[in-house]
């Protein structure tokens, strides 16, 4: 979280591995944020009809990848403060996204800002447009508009559908009169696992939780 009064830029940082283990390769901070950002999602359905009826009934297959498009603007006039070579942005922009020669593919991506959740995605198209030229033909403006999908593992995304899925890790702020046993009850449906969260949290006394403390649940074996 940044601190009060800083502004915390959108990032998109590249890895080379399909798991996204390691450190990053490279990263791009948008010049100046996004003022929209479109997340789109697809449902799968299979239409089952009797025979002799009208209606059919939509049985839920999957969750489809979603996309998310992004539009990020770069000024090199200086007018908004930071000057900025935009062509440098711009191949920036390419480099972190786009083809890895090293792994024959691009970039495995991961997008976040703010409070947003961080998607695992891919670059699926991206367009870029000049806006405003120096006499020697230098861009001084550009809006790079970018089109991601996600590339979340199948068993991901199908407990990302699925609320409050003990198959991803969640995060809680303590409240008053809350107690570690009920809260695992809530995430995992067992308020057994106390104990196991208590030592994935690194906590003596679970008998006394803090309020405004934050734990960790972590996917755990029932």
């Amino acid at each position: 979280m940044s601190d009060r009064g800083t502004l915390e830029r959108l990032v998109i940082k590249a890895y080379e591995k399909a798991d996204y283990s390691g450190q990053p390769l490279s990263q791009f901070e948008a010049f100046i944020n996004p003022n929209e950002i479109t997340l789109a999602y697809e449902m799968e359905y299979d239409s089952a009809q009797g025979s002799g009826t009208t209606n059919s009934r939509m049985n839920f297959k999957k969750v489809k990848p979603g996309d998310m498009s992004l539009t990020f603007f770069i000024d090199g006039t200086g007018a908004s403060g930071r000057p900025a070579s935009v062509q440098d942005k711009v191949e920036q922009f390419q480099a972190v996204t786009g083809y890895n020669g090293n792994i024959h593919r691009p970039n495995y991506l991961k997008v976040g800002w703010g409070t947003l959740q961080i998607k695992r995605c891919v670059l699926k198209s991206a367009s870029i447009a000049y806006k405003l030229f120096k006499p020697d033909g230098v861009p001084l403006r550009a809006i790079i508009t970018a089109n991601f999908t996600d590339n979340s593992d199948d068993q991901t995304r199908v407990a990302m559908a699925q609320d409050q899925s003990p198959d991803l890790t969640h995060f809680r702020l303590v409240k008053a009169g809350d107690d570690l046993p009920s809260l695992c009850h809530q995430i995992y449906g067992d308020p057994r696992l106390y104990l196991q969260v208590a030592r994935a949290n690194g906590i003596d006394d679970f008998r006394n939780l803090v309020p405004g403390t934050k734990l960790r649940f972590p996917p755990l074996e029932k």
